[in-house]
């Protein structure tokens, strides 16, 4: 193993654009991305899917039994990765508003987060990967070389997210996008197991209003720095 080879471990906010960031330092660093996110609404797809979870009804049991015959894979593309479950191609179906209203109590049942955390910390083993998520500098990778946490306004997040949804032909409104990100803020902090928090050895931001040029720099700076830690 390259002992340049590091794990960055990118935490934060929904739609705080911390996928982006680690999508592209992977990309310019040669690492490879893993995003946890998808990895999370992967197994909500199928557990919707299968009647497991509703607006109004959560099979936990159900769906921790699902968890043992669950794969949650990546595979490259011309756009950066698509996301597979169980061997299929669902990139497209785990990123509607759907999915996103659900997600969050999926997530948060420990069977999952436990399950998937396992998957994740995998892909790690050989180092050399960009992760992003809610919890990778404090459970997945907590000795990860360099960790993240990035912040930013509700308001200015659903934003974000409601002109990536609106530009995907999705029918939906900013209030009900604000009101799902604020909704998922409150589930990420408050659940027992894993909560979102930013680790005590992160660097922390707020990127509210900062290009992707700026990220970006910021970004490698901070990534270079690492891996001359990790040399020396």
């Amino acid at each position: 193993m390259d002992c340049k080879r590091i794990i960055v471990a990118i935490d934060g906010y929904s739609s705080s654009g911390k996928s982006t960031m680690a999508r592209r330092l992977a990309a310019a660093a040669g690492y490879r991305y893993i995003d946890s996110g998808a990895m999370y609404r992967a197994v909500t797809l199928k557990a919707m899917r299968l009647g497991y979870v509703s607006a109004d009804r959560i099979d936990a049991d159900a769906i921790c039994a699902m968890m043992d015959d669950t794969s949650v894979d990546f595979r490259p593309s011309a756009d950066g990765q698509i996301t597979l479950l169980d061997g299929n191609d669902v990139e497209r179906e785990i990123r509607t508003m759907q999915v996103s209203a659900l997600v969050s109590p999926v997530a948060a049942l420990p069977c999952v987060r436990r399950s998937l955390t396992r998957m994740q910390q995998a892909f790690g083993q050989s180092k050399g990967i960009v992760m992003d998520g809610r919890d990778i500098g404090t459970t997945v990778f907590p000795n990860a070389e360099l960790k993240v946490f990035v912040d930013a306004g509700p308001e200015t997040r659903a934003r974000r997210r409601f002109k990536e949804l609106i530009d995907k032909g999705e029918n939906t409104t900013y209030e009900a996008v604000l009101a799902n990100v604020t909704e998922r803020d409150h589930i990420d902090r408050t659940r027992a197991e894993s909560p979102l928090r930013c680790a005590d050895d992160a660097v922390r931001f707020d990127n509210s209003d900062m290009t992707l040029a700026q990220q970006d720099e910021m970004l490698m700076r901070l990534f270079d720095e690492a891996v001359k830690r990790h040399v020396d």
